[in-house]
């Protein structure tokens, strides 16, 4: 692997290679849906969050394997293996956008050594390999039952991951004070209170897969309680004025991490 993979230069080689990516999927018959948010982009965003030494992604991979978890249709994976990185995937079909039969597609339409295991993260699961130098965890924890488990296994088997997700500085939108049948009774500022929020099934994006949304101290004290320091953080979005459910109020907090097990 390139010894040095500075996060500006790669994040320029991930747009790169998303257009060529497309381009090809798009020539590839299938018959199946693709996952229809870019997943690659979020390297635009690790170019913001990652400072100091953190921005080579060489130095915390070093010669180990990464792994992609919760990987829509692979692009990152696939990507970072285009820059010499080994990477392993894990995902599961019943909650996976197409059942994972893109990973499969593209991995052999490029003949690539990605390994893929189909596995539920919401059961007593294992890694395919029991260290990982780095994890990509974007945008996956709040689609799990038991986001504490998840953290914890991961904290024992990766040194560094990156971790994305949507969080809530409130429990309701600016324009609503009052919540329906008692259930959110008014307007209630979460940012400083380490808090975890149930979706209702059909609450956010009429997707019952959605479960927690953490405040910003909550996802940061799970974090701790978890085995893991946080090196960098940021939000994007509706920073301030978020909320768990509505589009105006999608709030993503970025993170670099690292285990205290190693």
């Amino acid at each position: 692997m390139n010894s040095k993979l500075d996060i500006g230069a790669t994040a320029q080689e991930a747009v790169k290679f998303m257009k060529r990516h497309d381009a090809r999927k798009q020539g590839m018959n299938v018959d199946f849906p693709w996952y229809p948010w870019p997943s690659l982009t979020n390297f635009l965003h690790l170019d913001r969050l990652l400072s100091g030494e953190h921005r080579d992604l060489g130095r915390m991979i070093g010669d180990g394997t990464a792994v992609d978890i919760g990987a829509a249709d692979g692009d990152v994976a696939f990507f970072m293996e285009s820059m010499g990185v080994p990477m392993h995937v894990v995902d599961y079909p019943p909650t996976n956008y197409n059942s994972c039969r893109a990973l499969h597609a593209v991995r052999e339409a490029l003949d690539s050594k990605v390994e893929i295991l189909e596995t539920d993260l919401d059961s007593q699961f294992r890694l395919p390999q029991a260290r990982y130098e780095f994890a990509f965890f974007l945008g996956i924890l709040y689609h799990l039952k038991n986001p504490f488990f998840v953290l914890e296994a991961l904290a024992k088997a990766s040194r560094y991951a990156v971790i994305s997700t949507r969080i809530a500085s409130h429990n309701l939108p600016s324009n609503r004070k009052h919540g329906d049948a008692g259930i959110n009774a008014g307007r209630i500022e979460l940012n400083t209170v380490p808090a975890a929020y149930l979706l209702a099934p059909d609450e956010c994006n009429n997707d019952a897969t959605n479960f927690w949304i953490f405040s910003d101290a909550g996802l940061k004290r799970l974090l701790h309680r978890c085995g893991w320091d946080v090196l960098d953080f940021m939000t994007v979005g509706a920073v301030g004025k978020s909320d768990p459910a509505t589009p105006n109020g999608d709030e993503r907090a970025f993170c670099l991490v690292k285990s205290r097990h190693f």
